[in-house]
């Protein structure tokens, strides 16, 4: 369970699922492994298989203990639709959701191909917002993907953004979020791939977030783009 969060586009994140493995370049120095095992190491029973993928049921009420709205990301330490988890733990997952309409979710994933095949099954009231993440080109079909899907709110995750994404297709998206890669290893995000983005973004009227420039000390190249910050949310009351 996590109160609040570090990350600038969210207020908490509720971990029911941890643990996944790599999909695409994105993952190659994944935050949330990094931290698996750090929490392994520090004894917290969660991660005491490190990052393997685990449902915890026991954990699926937190929303509902939660009575100020939040805005929550969902499995900020995996992936909701990974493989992995029972269709019937997503759809638990939705359920609570559903029932604890006063905060409004993020989920993001990497595998909208699952998202699709279950999407019939899932409620999908307008507090659940679901997004996909895209690194480079070579992942665009996500966004397609999504627009499949039956959310109420569509957003993009182009972080780490690993290459440029010229004239992207932004029919039906909601919200587009722009980030450099942080931490060991960090990949060199250019700033016209990021730029480019932004233009795009208010050339088709959508909100655009730009949250960090990274690096492996991120916070010393900061979060301006242009000279501004850009913090735009979709308009949305719950």
């Amino acid at each position: 369970m996590s109160v609040g969060s570090k990350i600038e586009w969210t207020d908490a994140t509720w971990n029911p699922v941890t643990g996944c493995n790599k999909v695409s370049p994105g993952c190659k120095f994944c935050y949330a492994e990094r931290m698996s095992r750090r929490l392994r190491a520090a004894g917290v029973a969660k991660y005491r298989n490190g990052f393997e993928v685990i449902p915890h049921p026991d954990t699926l009420d937190v929303p509902l203990r939660w009575r100020k709205p939040r805005t929550i990301f969902v499995n900020s330490m995996s992936d909701l639709f990974h493989d992995l988890v029972p269709d019937q733990f997503v759809q638990d997952v939705f359920e609570v959701m559903e029932q604890a309409h006063w905060h409004r979710y993020q989920v993001l994933t990497k595998r909208p191909e699952r998202v699709v095949e279950l999407n019939g099954e899932l409620p999908w009231p307008p507090q659940i917002w679901l997004g996909v993440s895209v690194e480079s080109s070579s992942y665009i079909p996500r966004i397609d993907l999504l627009r499949e899907t039956s959310a109420a709110v569509k957003f993009l995750s182009l972080e780490p953004l690993l290459g440029p994404l010229p004239e992207l297709n932004l029919d039906g998206i909601d919200w587009v979020i722009v980030g450099g890669e942080s931490g060991p290893g960090a990949r060199l995000m250019e700033a016209e791939w990021a730029r480019d983005i932004q233009k795009q973004c208010a050339n088709g009227e959508i909100p655009f977030y730009f949250k960090q420039w990274g690096g492996v000390f991120k916070k010393k190249h900061g979060r301006e783009l242009d000279g501004r910050i850009w913090d735009e949310m979709p308009v949305q009351l719950l």
